[in-house]
């Protein structure tokens, strides 16, 4: 029923997860709201996070609730927003977050592409939303699907980094063996909390110090600029 074609494939179908009762209830629900709701992202790019980052590439986890519900923005990586979108506030506070730990220059877009070609999973717990209407999907068996993969992921021989930002993501912290990963949380980066222990948190820096003192390349967390400047 979804093809996504690396090792991800190989897990669901092991655990025949697309042919559970919950997920199969999810799809007739999704296949309703494609036909007479705007749903964001399309319907061709859900599974956006776990075509970009295999199950074996995967070395940073970042936790968001659900998708971007306004046109343009959500094409299936959690934060991340398409090309020529302006930057959402969230992002822009993790960017100023990179910049403070890092050093890094805050880029003209919000494509975290570079980010998932390095192992950086970026999974929404909730995969699909209405437009304009947040949460309006929470409830309807993602939870159940994405707990099933956080759980996998928690399961890798190899180190991860979990980032969990915010009540939402850090409920999921309990899922993990931190004697294995790392697990990191901080409050959302959501202009509403970023000030209550997202700002100076130190996650990115402290991820790549333990990628590195596993042996696994640490990541570049510069997005590039996509319009030259002049």
């Amino acid at each position: 029923m979804v093809n996504i074609g690396n090792d991800w494939d190989e897990i669901f179908e092991k655990e025949k997860e697309f042919e559970k009762d919950y997920y199969l209830n999810l799809r007739k629900f999704l296949v309703k709201e494609y036909k007479t709701k705007t749903i964001y992202p399309d319907k061709y790019e859900i599974f956006s996070a776990f075509k970009l980052t295999s199950y074996k590439d995967c070395k940073v986890v970042i936790l968001g609730q659900d998708p971007y519900h306004e046109p343009g923005q959500a094409h299936g990586m959690c934060f991340s927003v398409l090309p020529g979108t302006k930057i959402p506030p969230s992002l822009l506070n993790i960017y100023k977050e990179l910049q403070a730990e890092l050093g890094l220059y805050i880029p003209d877009n919000g494509y975290l592409m570079p980010w998932a070609k390095q192992g950086v999973f970026l999974l929404n717990t909730v995969m699909t939303v209405r437009q304009g209407v947040a949460n309006s999907h929470a409830g309807k068996g993602w939870e159940i699907f994405t707990d099933h993969v956080i759980a996998h992921l928690a399961a890798k021989e190899e180190p991860v980094v979990f980032l969990l930002w915010g009540r939402n993501a850090r409920s999921k912290a309990s899922m993990i063996d931190t004697h294995r990963h790392l697990v990191l949380e901080a409050a959302h980066p959501s202009p509403l909390s970023a000030g209550s222990g997202f700002f100076g948190c130190g996650h990115f820096q402290k991820a790549n110090a333990f990628l590195k003192s596993h042996g696994r390349e640490p990541i570049d967390w510069q997005i590039p600029n996509r319009q030259k400047e002049g």
